[in-house]
């Protein structure tokens, strides 16, 4: 009997090694993709980095008053912060290149049902985290900046640093970019079958209580910024509750 088990199993091995070639090698194309998808659309945005920089700088310069400008502290920071800015900018630009390099990577493995789901929540995350980006840029900077502005002495004169407002207005970028995709998130956990709309309806309260903790976390110490974020989260969770009711769990097969 094991002899005639052995030549099986000898086959099943040997046909499986190329199978996980394969996958390893569409893998590393996708990959290099990728990358070099990020890298052309950074190197066109190089030329053009000190104007998207300027572009950026518009929400806190419209608050300084005429004669305000930012500084560099680092001398080399004239040049290293619009590259950096420019990587980011191509980043946000590539996000649905790179995310189709893995969708068609992992696609052949989903079921039809999965697809069928999987596509519409790839494209909404990706929607959604430009939304936040947007709202981040043209309402939550030119409101914190103001209120900030407001509050300072007229004795102290507001010179930031060009690094330190790129690394500030990043962290918002990605933070309220992270927190519009809140909608998805439920669905997903609707769809794994691990909580219920129904469940998600009655820990509203405590889901309230918790987008304000982490929007206190996440957001600048400013009362502005931290509303800004936890209001609309809220708002997201409603429309999560909403998106999960028309949801059904996947059932996978068990063979």
């Amino acid at each position: 009997m094991s002899r005639d088990t052995e030549p099986s199993h000898a086959d099943a091995d040997s046909a499986a090694e190329p199978r996980l070639i394969d996958h390893l090698i569409e893998l590393r194309a996708r990959l290099l993709r990728a990358v070099v998808g990020l890298l052309v659309v950074f190197l066109a945005l190089m030329p053009f980095a000190a104007e998207i920089y300027g572009a950026l700088a518009q929400p806190l310069l419209s608050k300084l008053p005429a004669t305000g400008r930012l500084v560099a502290v680092d001398p080399a920071g004239g040049f290293f912060v619009p590259v950096k800015l420019a990587f980011f900018a191509a980043f946000l630009i590539t996000v649905p290149w790179l995310l189709y390099q893995a969708w068609a990577f992992v696609a052949p493995g989903l079921y039809k049902r999965e697809k069928r789901l999987a596509l519409p929540l790839l494209v909404s995350a990706v929607a959604l985290f430009y939304a936040g980006c947007a709202f981040a840029f043209f309402l939550v900077l030119p409101t914190v900046f103001g209120f900030l502005a407001k509050f300072t002495p007229d004795v102290v004169a507001m010179t930031p640093d060009i690094g330190k407002y790129l690394d500030f207005v990043l962290v918002i970028f990605l933070a309220f970019g992270a927190s519009f995709e809140l909608p998805v998130a439920l669905v997903i956990l609707v769809a794994l079958g691990w909580v219920t709309p129904q469940q998600l309806k009655d820990a509203r309260g405590y889901a309230i209580v918790g987008v304000f903790v982490i929007a206190a976390v996440i957001t600048p110490p400013d009362v502005v910024s931290q509303l800004m974020l936890a209001i609309p989260m809220c708002l997201l969770y409603e429309l999560g509750i909403v998106a999960a009711r028309w949801v059904r769990p996947v059932e996978r097969s068990k063979a």
